[in-house]
């Protein structure tokens, strides 16, 4: 049986009504089922941790005090086992988050918030790193678009992209209500893997037959 913690990163008014909104899934959409994953784990008895960034006063998104940095009132009103800041993208990093998980016996860890391809990716990949066990709830996490001199994506291409990478190796990818219903079973979800994930895609497009 999964020993989980559900962590719950930069939830914070800078997505929703500040300087980077969310657009893809939609906060009307990820928003209630972060507050319903945290619901679930407050019910199945999986601790909750807030994750909340921060940069120095003064600068232009997430700075401490503003309202932009300010938790959505809606994850705010659900508590926390543990509330962490941090000032890096990891939630590991400088931080007592892995110390934390160790004492409590964690062996898993769930994550929801925001952004997808940021935050989120930087604290899966440093958690498999570590040899935990991840799951990301796909509907309870969150992209935005990207232009630069690199090209540009959607929200909906940043997001899907790392959605399948994670699920090839490093990290469970479900719904919220799929995870809700492992929760209560008491049991693991099933990450894919690198060779089967490119296999397929070959197998799609032909390719596969003919190496």
């Amino acid at each position: 049986m999964p020993r989980r913690a559900l962590i719950v990163i930069d939830v914070q008014n800078e997505y929703f009504s500040g300087k980077l909104p969310i657009e893809y899934p939609p906060t009307a959409q990820s928003l209630p089922n972060i507050v319903q994953a945290m619901k679930t784990a407050r019910e199945s008895g999986v601790p909750v941790v807030v994750v909340q960034h921060d940069t120095p006063p003064g600068t232009p998104v997430f700075a401490v005090g503003s309202d932009g940095w300010q938790l959505h009132p809606a994850v705010a009103a659900q508590g926390s086992d543990l509330h962490i800041n941090k000032k890096l993208a990891s939630s590991f990093a400088g931080t007592g988050l892995a110390q934390w998980l160790k004492e409590k016996g964690i062996d898993t860890v769930t994550v929801a918030g925001y952004m997808t391809h940021n935050c989120n990716a930087s604290t899966i990949l440093e958690a498999w790193h570590m040899g935990l066990a991840v799951e990301v709830l796909a509907d309870a996490t969150g992209s935005l678009p990207y232009e630069n001199a690199a090209g540009s994506a959607t929200a909906e291409e940043i997001h899907r992209a790392f959605s399948v990478v994670f699920h090839s190796n490093f990290a469970a990818v479900a719904t919220t209500l799929e995870w809700a219903d492992a929760v209560n079973a008491g049991r693991a979800l099933e990450k894919d893997n690198v060779y089967l994930s490119n296999l397929r895609s070959r197998e799609s497009l032909g390719r596969a037959s003919s190496d």
